[in-house]
């Protein structure tokens, strides 16, 4: 499929999941009790930082988790859709919290400045993943590419060892995938795809850089 219409996916998860974290933000707060408690220590831990450290933490850490996502996505694409749709509760539950506390321009003084940038990136990013793990999936599961695992493993003995190596470390499917891509004809239809994806990943992690500048210098002045 095209890169759009993995932009559109993306974009409908994430928008679908912030609005059930919005319009029910009890369930929310259950679902992730853990990762809310973490994210209110982390604040409480970054706000003593100087705006230059925390800048490069939340670039550092928001590239990781796209370029994470991006490289598990052929695990059935688990880590992008997880990724999309805890961060759509996240947004949803936070946004229902502010406005019910304090107001709706302190909610966007909040998420606009930075959020402008970040969020794009995320969905550029995550949309990325989605179509590159598909991509690895299809080639995969299509008799022709079955075919040719089953022949590079009767002739191969090393990519055997291969795998086997892989299942300890990384797991049974992505030990299938990995024996797939050393055929010529499926590694280079991934190779296509993975060039294409790539670009798209690049952007959002230069879009990363001014987002977590603007989260750490600017924001906390539209919010005093």
């Amino acid at each position: 499929m095209k890169y759009k219409i993995w932009l559109f996916i993306a974009i409908s998860i994430f928008v679908i999941s912030a609005g059930f974290g919005w319009f029910k933000p009890d369930i929310i707060a259950h679902l992730l009790e853990e990762d809310i408690a973490a994210l209110v220590e982390l604040s409480g831990f970054l706000a003593s930082l100087p705006p230059v450290v925390i800048a490069i933490f939340i670039f550092i850490k928001n590239s990781l988790s796209l370029l994470l996502s991006f490289l598990l996505s052929p695990i059935l694409c688990l880590v992008p859709l997880l990724a999309l749709t805890a961060n759509g509760w996240l947004l949803g539950w936070i946004s229902a919290k502010v406005i019910e506390e304090e107001s709706l321009s302190f909610l966007l003084a909040g998420l606009l400045p930075h959020g402008v940038l970040e969020l794009p990136a995320f969905i550029i990013g995550e949309a990325a993943a989605l179509s590159f793990g598909a991509m690895a999936i299809v080639l995969v599961i299509k008799r022709e590419s079955r075919s040719t695992l089953m022949s590079t493993i009767k002739q191969d003995v090393r990519h055997l060892l291969l795998a086997l190596a892989l299942l300890f470390v990384i797991g049974p499917f992505y030990a299938i995938i990995i024996l797939s891509l050393l055929q010529k004809q499926t590694r280079d239809l991934l190779m296509m795809n993975l060039n294409r994806n790539l670009r798209y990943l690049i952007i959002a992690l230069a879009l990363l850089v001014p987002a977590a500048l603007i989260e750490a210098f600017i924001t906390p002045l539209l919010m005093k």
